[in-house]
Protein backbone atom coordinates (compact mmCIF):
# COMPACT_ATOMS: atom_id res chain seq x y z
CA UNK A 1 0.00 0.00 0.00
CA UNK A 2 2.89 2.23 0.70
CA UNK A 3 4.36 2.17 -3.05
CA UNK A 4 0.36 2.66 -4.63
CA UNK A 5 0.64 5.43 -2.27
CA UNK A 6 3.50 7.37 -3.15
CA UNK A 7 2.85 7.12 -6.38
CA UNK A 8 -0.60 8.87 -5.73
CA UNK A 9 1.47 11.38 -4.01
CA UNK A 10 3.69 11.73 -6.58
CA UNK A 11 1.54 12.00 -9.58
CA UNK A 12 -0.73 14.16 -8.14
CA UNK A 13 2.30 17.16 -7.27
CA UNK A 14 3.49 16.26 -11.34
CA UNK A 15 0.10 16.69 -12.52
CA UNK A 16 -1.04 19.64 -11.17
CA UNK A 17 2.97 21.49 -11.77
CA UNK A 18 2.64 20.14 -15.65
CA UNK A 19 -1.39 21.01 -15.83
CA UNK A 20 -0.33 24.81 -15.09
CA UNK A 21 3.16 24.93 -17.57
CA UNK A 22 0.85 23.05 -20.25
CA UNK A 23 -1.83 25.67 -19.81
CA UNK A 24 0.36 28.60 -19.36
CA UNK A 25 2.15 27.49 -22.28
CA UNK A 26 -0.53 27.05 -24.53
CA UNK A 27 -2.46 30.23 -23.97
CA UNK A 28 0.51 32.15 -24.30
CA UNK A 29 1.38 30.27 -27.91
CA UNK A 30 -2.64 31.15 -28.70
CA UNK A 31 -2.12 34.80 -28.23
CA UNK A 32 1.32 35.00 -30.38
CA UNK A 33 -0.62 33.23 -33.05
CA UNK A 34 -3.33 35.39 -33.09
CA UNK A 35 -5.60 34.16 -30.94
CA UNK A 36 -8.12 36.47 -29.11
CA UNK A 37 -8.27 37.12 -25.32
CA UNK A 38 -11.50 36.43 -25.26
CA UNK A 39 -11.45 32.46 -26.85
CA UNK A 40 -8.19 32.13 -24.84
CA UNK A 41 -10.47 32.43 -22.03
CA UNK A 42 -13.15 30.42 -22.50
CA UNK A 43 -11.00 27.43 -24.58
CA UNK A 44 -8.00 27.48 -23.69
CA UNK A 45 -7.52 28.30 -20.44
CA UNK A 46 -11.78 26.67 -19.65
CA UNK A 47 -10.48 24.08 -21.12
CA UNK A 48 -7.18 23.65 -20.36
CA UNK A 49 -7.21 23.42 -16.88
CA UNK A 50 -9.51 19.85 -17.16
CA UNK A 51 -6.43 18.45 -19.71
CA UNK A 52 -5.71 16.51 -16.01
CA UNK A 53 -8.83 14.66 -15.93
CA UNK A 54 -9.01 14.38 -19.74
CA UNK A 55 -5.46 12.12 -19.86
CA UNK A 56 -6.46 10.56 -16.36
CA UNK A 57 -10.08 9.31 -17.18
CA UNK A 58 -8.89 8.23 -20.56
CA UNK A 59 -5.82 6.12 -19.22
CA UNK A 60 -8.31 4.70 -16.81
CA UNK A 61 -10.88 3.68 -19.37
CA UNK A 62 -8.04 2.69 -21.54
CA UNK A 63 -6.96 -0.14 -19.05
CA UNK A 64 -10.46 -1.12 -18.10
CA UNK A 65 -11.39 0.99 -14.98
CA UNK A 66 -14.25 3.31 -16.43
CA UNK A 67 -15.75 3.87 -13.07
CA UNK A 68 -12.53 5.67 -11.99
CA UNK A 69 -12.85 7.96 -15.25
CA UNK A 70 -16.71 8.85 -14.40
CA UNK A 71 -15.81 9.17 -10.55
CA UNK A 72 -13.29 11.79 -11.91
CA UNK A 73 -15.31 13.79 -14.09
CA UNK A 74 -18.51 14.48 -11.76
CA UNK A 75 -16.18 14.15 -8.67
CA UNK A 76 -14.27 17.03 -10.36
CA UNK A 77 -17.25 19.32 -11.05
CA UNK A 78 -18.48 18.66 -7.47
CA UNK A 79 -15.04 19.88 -6.32
CA UNK A 80 -15.01 22.91 -8.64
CA UNK A 81 -18.16 24.40 -7.61
CA UNK A 82 -18.15 23.29 -4.07
CA UNK A 83 -14.33 23.38 -2.90
CA UNK A 84 -13.03 25.92 -5.67
CA UNK A 85 -15.72 28.52 -6.00
CA UNK A 86 -17.21 28.25 -2.44
CA UNK A 87 -13.53 28.92 -1.44
CA UNK A 88 -12.80 32.07 -3.25
CA UNK A 89 -16.38 33.30 -2.89
CA UNK A 90 -15.13 33.33 0.86
CA UNK A 91 -12.23 34.62 0.27
CA UNK A 92 -13.81 37.65 -1.97
CA UNK A 93 -17.18 37.52 -3.04
CA UNK A 94 -17.26 37.20 -6.47
CA UNK A 95 -19.29 39.15 -9.30
CA UNK A 96 -20.21 38.72 -12.79
CA UNK A 97 -20.03 41.17 -15.74
CA UNK A 98 -18.95 38.30 -18.30
CA UNK A 99 -22.45 37.86 -20.83
CA UNK A 100 -20.51 34.82 -21.88
CA UNK A 101 -20.39 33.65 -18.52
CA UNK A 102 -24.25 34.11 -18.25
CA UNK A 103 -24.43 32.28 -21.80
CA UNK A 104 -22.79 29.34 -20.68
CA UNK A 105 -24.19 28.33 -17.11
CA UNK A 106 -27.35 27.22 -18.74
CA UNK A 107 -25.66 25.13 -21.48
CA UNK A 108 -23.91 23.49 -18.27
CA UNK A 109 -27.39 23.15 -16.64
CA UNK A 110 -28.44 21.54 -20.24
CA UNK A 111 -25.12 18.96 -20.10
CA UNK A 112 -26.12 18.04 -16.56
CA UNK A 113 -29.39 17.04 -17.51
CA UNK A 114 -28.30 15.34 -20.79
CA UNK A 115 -26.14 13.04 -18.65
CA UNK A 116 -28.70 11.93 -16.79
CA UNK A 117 -30.52 10.44 -19.10
CA UNK A 118 -27.65 9.22 -20.99
CA UNK A 119 -26.74 6.94 -17.70
CA UNK A 120 -30.78 5.92 -17.51
CA UNK A 121 -30.01 2.52 -18.49
CA UNK A 122 -27.70 1.96 -16.71
CA UNK A 123 -24.42 2.29 -18.91
CA UNK A 124 -22.64 5.18 -21.21
CA UNK A 125 -21.78 3.30 -23.56
CA UNK A 126 -19.75 4.26 -27.27
CA UNK A 127 -22.86 5.86 -28.95
CA UNK A 128 -23.86 8.02 -26.27
CA UNK A 129 -19.96 8.86 -25.68
CA UNK A 130 -19.78 9.66 -29.44
CA UNK A 131 -22.86 12.33 -28.88
CA UNK A 132 -21.20 14.21 -25.84
CA UNK A 133 -18.37 15.07 -28.36
CA UNK A 134 -19.96 15.74 -30.88
CA UNK A 135 -21.78 18.25 -28.47
CA UNK A 136 -18.63 19.46 -27.06
CA UNK A 137 -17.27 20.13 -30.78
CA UNK A 138 -20.47 21.53 -31.29
CA UNK A 139 -19.94 24.65 -28.20
CA UNK A 140 -16.68 25.18 -29.32
CA UNK A 141 -17.75 25.43 -32.89
CA UNK A 142 -20.50 28.11 -31.92
CA UNK A 143 -17.85 29.84 -29.18
CA UNK A 144 -15.53 30.34 -32.17
CA UNK A 145 -18.31 32.10 -34.50
CA UNK A 146 -19.39 34.10 -31.23
CA UNK A 147 -16.16 35.36 -30.17
CA UNK A 148 -16.28 37.98 -33.09
CA UNK A 149 -18.81 39.51 -31.99
CA UNK A 150 -18.35 39.58 -28.03
CA UNK A 151 -14.60 40.72 -28.40
CA UNK A 152 -15.08 43.21 -25.46
CA UNK A 153 -16.32 41.49 -22.99
CA UNK A 154 -14.92 41.18 -19.53
CA UNK A 155 -13.70 38.08 -19.85
CA UNK A 156 -11.70 39.21 -22.92
CA UNK A 157 -10.26 41.99 -20.59
CA UNK A 158 -9.20 39.63 -17.68
CA UNK A 159 -7.93 37.23 -19.79
CA UNK A 160 -5.98 39.71 -21.31
CA UNK A 161 -4.61 41.24 -17.62
CA UNK A 162 -3.79 37.48 -16.62
CA UNK A 163 -1.76 36.61 -19.65
CA UNK A 164 0.01 40.20 -19.09
CA UNK A 165 1.15 38.67 -15.77
CA UNK A 166 4.06 36.30 -17.31
CA UNK A 167 4.18 36.67 -20.83
CA UNK A 168 6.14 34.14 -22.76
CA UNK A 169 7.58 34.15 -26.87
CA UNK A 170 6.34 32.06 -28.78
CA UNK A 171 9.05 29.48 -28.82
CA UNK A 172 8.81 29.37 -24.85
CA UNK A 173 4.95 29.02 -25.00
CA UNK A 174 5.86 25.88 -27.65
CA UNK A 175 7.96 24.60 -25.31
CA UNK A 176 6.17 24.84 -21.93
CA UNK A 177 3.09 23.27 -24.06
CA UNK A 178 4.96 20.16 -25.29
CA UNK A 179 7.20 19.33 -21.67
CA UNK A 180 3.52 20.22 -19.91
CA UNK A 181 1.72 17.32 -22.06
CA UNK A 182 4.31 14.90 -21.91
CA UNK A 183 4.32 15.32 -18.29
CA UNK A 184 0.33 15.31 -17.93
CA UNK A 185 0.79 11.86 -19.71
CA UNK A 186 3.32 10.78 -17.16
CA UNK A 187 2.05 11.44 -13.92
CA UNK A 188 -1.45 10.63 -14.91
CA UNK A 189 -0.43 7.07 -15.57
CA UNK A 190 1.19 7.28 -12.16
CA UNK A 191 -1.68 8.47 -10.21
CA UNK A 192 -4.05 5.85 -12.28
CA UNK A 193 -1.95 3.29 -11.00
CA UNK A 194 -1.68 4.02 -7.55
CA UNK A 195 -5.39 4.98 -7.49
CA UNK A 196 -6.68 1.22 -8.64
CA UNK A 197 -4.21 -0.48 -6.62
CA UNK A 198 -5.39 1.58 -3.64
CA UNK A 199 -9.01 1.03 -4.29
CA UNK A 200 -7.88 -2.52 -4.68
CA UNK A 201 -6.52 -2.66 -1.39
CA UNK A 202 -9.24 -0.78 0.25
CA UNK A 203 -11.96 -3.19 -1.09
CA UNK A 204 -13.74 -0.01 -2.52
CA UNK A 205 -14.26 0.83 -5.95
CA UNK A 206 -12.92 2.42 -8.60
CA UNK A 207 -15.58 5.02 -8.53
CA UNK A 208 -14.89 6.07 -5.36
CA UNK A 209 -11.62 7.00 -5.54
CA UNK A 210 -12.18 8.42 -8.52
CA UNK A 211 -14.93 10.98 -6.33
CA UNK A 212 -12.52 11.59 -3.66
CA UNK A 213 -8.76 11.49 -3.89
CA UNK A 214 -8.20 11.79 -7.92
CA UNK A 215 -11.05 14.04 -8.49
CA UNK A 216 -9.79 16.53 -6.01
CA UNK A 217 -6.59 16.30 -7.09
CA UNK A 218 -7.21 16.84 -10.96
CA UNK A 219 -8.98 20.17 -9.65
CA UNK A 220 -6.04 21.46 -8.52
CA UNK A 221 -5.23 23.22 -11.36
CA UNK A 222 -8.36 25.18 -11.51
CA UNK A 223 -7.52 25.75 -8.28
CA UNK A 224 -4.48 27.64 -8.40
CA UNK A 225 -5.67 29.25 -11.78
CA UNK A 226 -8.92 30.87 -9.79
CA UNK A 227 -6.81 32.16 -6.73
CA UNK A 228 -4.19 33.96 -9.26
CA UNK A 229 -6.93 35.53 -11.07
CA UNK A 230 -8.77 36.72 -7.44
CA UNK A 231 -5.64 38.51 -6.63
CA UNK A 232 -6.24 40.55 -9.94
CA UNK A 233 -9.90 40.42 -9.36
CA UNK A 234 -10.59 38.83 -12.66
CA UNK A 235 -13.70 37.44 -11.32
CA UNK A 236 -15.43 36.61 -14.57
CA UNK A 237 -12.00 34.68 -15.64
CA UNK A 238 -12.62 32.63 -12.31
CA UNK A 239 -16.16 31.13 -13.37
CA UNK A 240 -15.56 30.91 -16.68
CA UNK A 241 -12.86 29.04 -15.69
CA UNK A 242 -15.02 26.69 -13.75
CA UNK A 243 -17.90 26.30 -15.92
CA UNK A 244 -15.49 26.12 -18.58
CA UNK A 245 -14.08 22.96 -16.93
CA UNK A 246 -17.15 21.37 -15.93
CA UNK A 247 -18.51 21.58 -19.92
CA UNK A 248 -15.83 20.12 -20.79
CA UNK A 249 -15.34 17.29 -18.23
CA UNK A 250 -19.21 16.36 -18.48
CA UNK A 251 -18.75 16.56 -22.14
CA UNK A 252 -15.52 15.76 -23.59
CA UNK A 253 -13.98 13.77 -20.20
CA UNK A 254 -16.86 11.38 -20.32
CA UNK A 255 -17.55 11.34 -23.32
CA UNK A 256 -13.90 10.30 -24.55
CA UNK A 257 -14.10 7.49 -21.84
CA UNK A 258 -17.14 6.07 -23.14
CA UNK A 259 -15.71 5.89 -26.37
CA UNK A 260 -12.31 3.93 -25.02
CA UNK A 261 -14.53 1.86 -22.95
CA UNK A 262 -18.53 1.54 -22.07
CA UNK A 263 -19.18 3.04 -18.49
CA UNK A 264 -21.22 0.78 -16.04
CA UNK A 265 -23.15 3.01 -14.07
CA UNK A 266 -24.69 2.22 -10.96
CA UNK A 267 -27.58 3.50 -9.45
CA UNK A 268 -26.01 5.23 -6.61
CA UNK A 269 -24.38 7.26 -9.00
CA UNK A 270 -27.46 8.75 -10.14
CA UNK A 271 -29.18 9.07 -6.55
CA UNK A 272 -26.09 10.32 -5.18
CA UNK A 273 -23.46 12.20 -7.13
CA UNK A 274 -25.34 13.15 -10.04
CA UNK A 275 -28.37 14.53 -8.03
CA UNK A 276 -25.10 16.57 -5.77
CA UNK A 277 -23.39 17.49 -9.23
CA UNK A 278 -27.03 18.64 -10.23
CA UNK A 279 -28.06 20.66 -7.61
CA UNK A 280 -24.72 22.43 -7.16
CA UNK A 281 -24.76 23.61 -10.64
CA UNK A 282 -28.47 25.32 -10.06
CA UNK A 283 -26.98 26.79 -6.53
CA UNK A 284 -24.46 28.42 -8.91
CA UNK A 285 -26.86 29.42 -11.58
CA UNK A 286 -29.12 30.92 -9.31
CA UNK A 287 -26.22 32.86 -7.55
CA UNK A 288 -24.14 34.13 -10.77
CA UNK A 289 -26.95 35.17 -13.02
CA UNK A 290 -29.16 36.50 -10.00
CA UNK A 291 -32.57 36.75 -9.13
CA UNK A 292 -35.37 39.37 -9.14
CA UNK A 293 -33.54 41.83 -10.35
CA UNK A 294 -30.48 40.92 -8.03
CA UNK A 295 -27.23 41.45 -9.70
CA UNK A 296 -25.12 38.05 -10.74
CA UNK A 297 -22.81 37.99 -7.21
CA UNK A 298 -21.77 34.53 -5.28
CA UNK A 299 -21.22 36.36 -1.81
CA UNK A 300 -19.46 34.94 1.48
CA UNK A 301 -22.54 33.41 3.13
CA UNK A 302 -23.44 31.20 -0.60
CA UNK A 303 -19.93 30.87 -0.92
CA UNK A 304 -19.98 29.28 2.24
CA UNK A 305 -23.38 27.45 1.68
CA UNK A 306 -21.21 25.41 -0.94
CA UNK A 307 -18.47 24.67 0.64
CA UNK A 308 -20.45 23.12 3.34
CA UNK A 309 -22.36 20.99 0.83
CA UNK A 310 -19.00 19.85 -0.63
CA UNK A 311 -17.02 19.24 2.86
CA UNK A 312 -20.69 17.03 3.83
CA UNK A 313 -20.38 14.98 0.59
CA UNK A 314 -16.61 14.31 0.86
CA UNK A 315 -16.95 13.23 4.54
CA UNK A 316 -19.73 10.57 3.13
CA UNK A 317 -17.38 9.26 0.70
CA UNK A 318 -14.92 8.83 2.97
CA UNK A 319 -16.89 7.13 5.42
CA UNK A 320 -17.67 4.75 2.22
CA UNK A 321 -13.90 4.34 2.17
CA UNK A 322 -13.07 3.82 5.69
CA UNK A 323 -15.77 0.70 5.63
CA UNK A 324 -13.82 -0.35 3.00
CA UNK A 325 -11.17 -0.65 5.37
CA UNK A 326 -12.87 -2.93 8.10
Amino acid sequence: MILPAAAVVTGLILLVWSADRFVGGAAATSMRLGLSPLLIGMLVIGFGTSAPELVVSALAAGQGNPGLALGNAYGSNIANIGLILGLVALISPLTVHSAIVRRELPLLGAATLLSALLMGGGVIGRLEGALLLVLLALFIGTSLWRARRDAADTLASDTEASLAVHPLSLRAGLAWTAVGLVLLVVSSRLLVWGAVEIARGLGVSDLIIGLTVVAVGTSLPELASSLSALRRREHDLVLGNVIGSNLFNTLGVVGLAAVIHPIQVGVEVLARDWSLMAVMTLLLALFALGVRGRPGRINRLEGALLLVIYLAYSGWLMRLVLGGME
